[in-house]
């Protein structure tokens, strides 16, 4: 099975422009990540996919493979699809740019279903949530399972809601994704649903036109960086002698 990984990278962020650029350790973002899914011995080879000129040259410059693509695409999943258009794979594994502290043990973990079960088409990774600040912050989408590890929804609330606290625990989402050609053709070829729309959340996509989402729980707590804040905490952990994960 040939699998690739791939890493939207885009510099317009209505939160934090720029971002796949930014400065942590005298490198980009963008190349922790890249070190990470490199050392996925599943994935054949690793590409930034982008639609700005500044990452292209900054991801030559220093020796990643990059590839240029629209600068139409609504959500990353649409700019993996056009990867996936050029370059022929049996799965393609999608890691954030936004996720400098993701291990590779973890992007891992979202292949394993495949090697089980061929009639898997996404997988998507969730942990335990421990912080409470993320509960409560929108930007950190949670999610709701079924009996069999299947996405039921996704939402930047904490969801459900606590009415009945007994057992109850929450999970967040781990921007690590890995799709089948198939998945991401019909991605692609599906408009947005109300859910999407509200919540600006890919993967309710498949979920709101009955297409399974395998979810994976996994140890790892990232700090995804969708502000300037989530970059100083990053920087602090790397900087203090912090491993990957928290």
């Amino acid at each position: 099975m040939k699998m690739i990984g791939v890493i939207p990278a885009r510099y317009a962020s209505s939160r934090f422009p720029g971002k796949p650029l930014a400065d942590i350790g005298g490198k980009p973002m963008i190349w922790w990540v890249y070190q990470s899914a490199s050392q996925v011995k599943d994935l054949k080879e690793v590409f930034v996919a982008t639609d700005d000129e500044r990452i292209y040259s900054e991801c030559e410059r220093l020796g990643m493979k990059v590839i240029m693509t629209s600068d139409t695409h609504p959500t990353g999943t649409d700019r993996v699809g056009e990867v996936a258009q050029k370059i022929r794979a049996d799965l393609y594994v999608n890691v954030q740019g936004d996720e400098p502290l993701i291990a590779p043990e973890t992007i891992c973990r979202a292949i394993e279903p495949f090697y089980k079960d061929n009639n898997i088409m996404v997988t998507n990774l969730m942990t335990e949530v421990k912080r409470q600040t993320d509960l409560i912050d929108s930007t950190v989408p949670k999610v709701v399972v079924n009996a069999n590890s299947e996405a039921v929804y996704l939402s930047r609330l904490p969801v459900p809601y606590p009415k009945n606290t007994d057992g109850l625990k929450y999970y967040k989402q781990v921007c690590v994704y890995s799709f089948t050609p198939m998945a991401l053709e019909t991605f692609c070829r599906l408009s947005k649903g109300p859910s999407e729309r509200a919540e600006d959340i890919e993967l309710l996509r498949f979920i709101e036109n009955g297409i399974t989402v395998k979810m994976v729980e996994v140890e790892q707590d990232t700090v995804t960086v969708d502000t300037p804040s989530d970059l100083k905490l990053v920087r602090n952990l790397l900087a203090n002698g912090g491993k990957k994960g928290i």
